[in-house]
């Protein structure tokens, strides 16, 4: 199993090269700079060449690049220029608001997606399996601003159940983890559904009927784990993609978290800051693929066994 790790962290490495230099490139090639935020009004040309090489921003991007890439192997994630605080500092400080919202979005659409596509399995073909697959099939489709914006406006200001927005409350993390967690129970859900399909109708399954099993103890005691690889894997990748929906959700219902830094970074071409962010929200994609991976292979060995 060690190997399989060692293997699989050398595979990773140039992966996150390769992220690396697209973040950086997609951040330098968006129009404007953070220099045109700091100058006063009437600022003379040389103040603003006098900026831009201060910070660097006059050297090719190739050499701001590798610049970069040094200082971030060395843990430095470089200084904010509009903030004028270290970006290690800004991202520790709201970081444990993206995570709480990724961590429990993803519990939620963990539990709920996989009772779900169980259900729909039991009850293959029925109106039940129809009816629970159409229903999350839709809302799968809505886009989770939109949705976000309807819970507010139900949940929130109409009912008065949950707070409009904001980090000051426990109950404020409801409607942004709803939000997040109902895109992802349409797909955990399939998986399971077919996962548990697909296993019922191995041969093992006659041979425990012939033993006397029945329906409800062959789904409950053999097919259940047979559903868990899929199920693994879809939830590795899924942390990176919860870590990213909570990007605009976070912004939707004004709390606090790497996805309001970003999107303010954004608007002020705060460039190491905005760097800093997707790199983590990357990282989090990458964590959730190997974490996903290490996960099948301790449930299967058949699939460490192809690397080893």
């Amino acid at each position: 199993m060690l190997l399989y790790v060692l293997k699989r962290l050398v595979m990773l490495t140039p992966v996150f090269l390769a992220m690396s230099a697209v973040v950086f490139m997609i951040v330098h090639l968006v129009p404007g700079d953070p220099i045109d935020h700091m100058l006063q009004i009437g600022a003379t040309p040389e103040r603003r060449a006098e900026l831009v090489a201060s910070y660097g921003l006059d050297r090719p991007l190739a050499l701001q690049y590798v610049t970069w890439l040094g200082h971030v192997f060395s843990g430095d994630l470089g200084e904010a220029i509009i903030l004028k605080r270290p970006v290690s500092q800004l991202i520790a400080a709201n970081l444990p608001y993206s995570v709480a919202l990724g961590g429990l979005a993803l519990l939620f659409s963990t539990v709920v997606g996989a009772a779900l596509g169980a259900l729909a399995a039991y009850f293959a073909d029925t109106a039940f399996d129809r009816a629970v697959m159409a229903t999350i099939l839709v809302g799968s489709t809505l886009p989770n601003f939109w949705l976000g914006l309807l819970m507010i406006l139900i949940f929130a200001v109409q009912l008065g159940w949950f707070p409009v927005s904001g980090a000051r409350s426990w109950d404020a993390i409801v409607l942004p983890v709803l939000t997040i967690g109902l895109g992802g129970v349409a797909l955990i859900a399939r998986v399971t559904r077919a996962a548990l399909v697909d296993a019922w109708r191995q041969d093992f399954v006659v041979l425990l009927h012939a033993k006397g099993l029945g329906r409800g103890a062959i789904f409950a005691r053999h097919l259940l784990r047979h559903a868990l690889a899929p199920v693994v894997t879809i939830l590795g990748l899924k942390i990176g993609w919860v870590l990213g929906g909570a990007v605009t959700i976070e912004y939707v219902f004004a709390r606090p978290g790497l996805g309001s830094l970003l999107i303010t970074s954004l608007a002020q071409r705060d460039y190491p800051v905005v760097q800093g962010c997707l790199l983590m929200l990357g990282a989090g994609v990458l964590l959730g693929t190997f974490l996903g991976d290490l996960a099948q292979a301790a449930i299967d060995p058949r699939v460490r066994d192809r690397l080893s």
